[in-house]
């Protein structure tokens, strides 16, 4: 199966948002990715369920919601209303995480779990059963264009190994760093999802930095 790839518009220019979105998803682009940041849970501020909603107008493709805040569950409601298909919470976030899981799916989004470069896998072993996807952070979350973290591959292992035993069948996204020097080891670690940032927004020609991250990618995960 081949790699998904979500653009991040933390990376986009924010003065041409629309056109921006639109650019990678004409350039092959599978999901967009959108980093929600509070200044609270994370150092930064960047934008809201009104953002959100103006740009559901500009492309199908299905809205990956990432929501780097406090207190999530207050804000579910209203990124759904947006047009989030896929909405992923931190576990260090959300104490009530099943709670917050159901939210998101009675709502008919995917719901997932986030977790940061530093939080152990296994403290989200139970919240596996309810969640339809993970998101692993391979930088510490809040600022784009941070260096990749090398050891967040033995933590993707780890996790796909506990899908497995659960006998369950859920991707992994990774998020943060990703570009055709990193997207091999992720994948071949168990990533099925990556989110690029800088690598696709921060070049000129976006179909063929999403070409290059994809023919990165698969061609590590044929050569296993």
């Amino acid at each position: 199966m081949s790699v998904k790839i979500a653009p991040s518009i933390l990376a986009a220019d924010f003065a041409r948002l629309g056109d921006e979105v639109r650019s990678v998803a004409e350039a092959g682009a599978d999901l967009i990715h959108i980093d929600v940041m509070d200044g609270h849970f994370v150092p930064n501020i960047t934008l809201g369920t009104a953002v959100v909603r103006d740009l559901r107008k500009e492309t199908d493709l299905p809205f990956d919601c990432h929501l780097m805040i406090s207190e999530p569950q207050r804000y579910i409601a209203g990124f759904l209303d947006a047009g989030a298909n896929m909405i992923s919470i931190h576990s260090e976030a959300e104490p009530h995480m099943h709670r917050a899981l159901r939210l998101i799916q009675d709502g008919g989004a995917l719901a997932g779990i986030a977790l940061n470069p530093a939080t152990a896998c296994e403290s989200i072993a139970d919240a596996i059963d309810f969640c339809d996807f993970l998101l692993v952070m391979s930088v510490n979350p809040g600022f784009g264009g941070q260096k990749f973290i090398p050891h967040v591959v033995a933590k993707i292992r780890r996790l796909s190994a506990m899908i497995a035993e659960r006998g369950r069948s859920i991707p992994i996204e990774v998020d943060g760093g990703i570009g055709t020097a990193t997207v091999r080891e992720v994948v071949l670690a168990g990533a099925e999802i990556v989110v690029a940032g800088t690598s696709v927004f921060g070049q000129q020609d976006r179909r063929s930095a999403i070409a290059a991250i994809r023919t990165a990618a698969d061609t590590k995960s044929q050569s296993v």
